[in-house]
C-alpha cells in the first residue's frame, strides 16, 4: 500500500532507477505524475506520442526501447485522459526488458479484467490500483500496488514507515467488505456514464466523443476554452485539455442531480 499511487509510482522510480543516468518510457498524453516524479529524481523522461485513437505505435515501441538507460516503462489502461483502453497490452510488457507498471486507476469501469492474473507470467510487471476512484475513497489516500514477492518486499523496504495511517486503513477495509453498496455505485455510475454519452451527442457545439472505459469521457468541441470558463462560472468543474488535445475537454461522470445539472447548462450555452 502507498499513501495513494502516487508515493507508489515515486517508490518505483527511486527502486528501479539511478538519478542522472537511468530513464522511464512514458505515454503522451497520459498521467502527469510519472513524468513528475521521474524528474524530481532526476531521470530523463521519453514519450511514446499516441497515435489519433491514442493507441502506441508498436513500431515506435521497439525503436525506443533500444536505449539501454531506459528501466521503466509506465502504462495507463484505461488511460488518463483519454479513457480508453490500450490494445494488445501484452505486447508492450513482453518486449520491455525493465519494469513494466500498468496503471488501472479506472479499472472497475472497464470491460477488460485486471492484469493481477498476469503477475505469475510476467516477473517484471507491476499492477497499480486505487481506492480514489471507482470505490469513492480520494480522500483517505491509499493507492494499491501488485507486484513479485521479490518486488513487493523491495518496495516495503525502502517505503518510509507510517506512510498509510491506521484510520485510513480500518475505513478502507469496512468500505472494501461492502460489496453489495460498491456494485450498487458502480453500476449507477456506468448507467450515468451511458445517460451522459446520449445526451452529449445531442449538443450540437460537441464534434466528437471519444470512446472511453472509465468514467470520464474526453470530448472534442469548438470553444473548449469558452466553455470550460462557462461552466465553471455555473460551479461546474471539468478538465481542460486544450491544447496538448486540441479542441478537447474532460467530463467527469457526476451523480444523477450532477449529471442533469451538467446537461441542461450546456443547453443553455447553445
Amino acid at each position: 500500500m502507498g499513501n495513494g499511487s502516487d508515493e507508489l509510482i515515486d517508490l518505483i522510480i527511486k527502486a528501479f532507477c539511478e538519478p542522472q543516468k537511468d530513464e522511464i518510457l512514458v505515454m503522451n498524453p497520459s498521467f502527469v505524475m510519472y513524468s513528475f516524479y521521474a524528474k524530481i529524481n532526476d531521470n530523463k523522461v521519453n514519450a511514446l506520442e499516441l497515435d489519433e485513437n491514442f493507441q502506441i505505435d508498436k513500431e515506435d515501441f521497439l525503436q525506443k526501447i533500444q536505449n539501454e538507460n531506459l528501466k521503466v516503462l509506465f502504462l495507463c489502461s484505461p488511460n488518463n485522459p483519454t479513457g480508453n483502453e490500450l490494445v494488445d497490452l501484452e505486447f508492450f510488457i513482453e518486449n520491455f526488458s525493465g519494469i513494466v507498471v500498468l496503471d488501472e486507476a479506472y479499472i472497475e469501469f472497464s470491460s477488460r479484467k485486471s492484469a493481477i492474473s498476469w503477475l505469475e507470467k510476467y516477473p517484471n510487471l507491476i499492477v497499480l490500483q486505487t481506492l480514489s476512484k471507482a470505490y469513492g475513497m480520494a480522500g483517505l489516500r491509499i493507492g494499491i500496488g501488485a507486484a513479485s514477492t521479490e518486488i513487493a518486499t523491495l518496495m516495503n523496504t525502502i517505503k518510509g514507515p507510517y506512510n498509510v495511517n491506521s484510520l485510513s486503513q480500518k475505513i478502507a477495509l469496512r468500505q472494501l467488505n461492502d460489496e453489495k453498496v460498491f456494485k450498487e455505485n458502480l453500476e449507477q455510475i456506468l448507467a450515468e456514464r451511458e445517460f451522459l454519452k446520449v445526451q452529449l451527442n445531442q449538443l450540437n457545439f460537441v464534434k466528437k466523443i471519444y470512446t472511453t472505459e472509465a468514467n470520464f469521457f474526453l470530448i472534442k468541441v469548438e470553444n473548449p476554452i469558452e466553455i470550460y470558463e462557462f461552466l465553471l462560472a455555473q460551479n461546474i468543474l471539468t478538465s481542460l485539455r486544450h491544447p496538448q488535445i486540441e479542441n478537447a475537454l474532460r467530463i467527469n461522470v457526476g451523480s444523477k442531480e450532477e449529471n442533469q445539472k451538467l446537461i441542461e447548462t450546456l443547453k443553455n450555452y447553445q
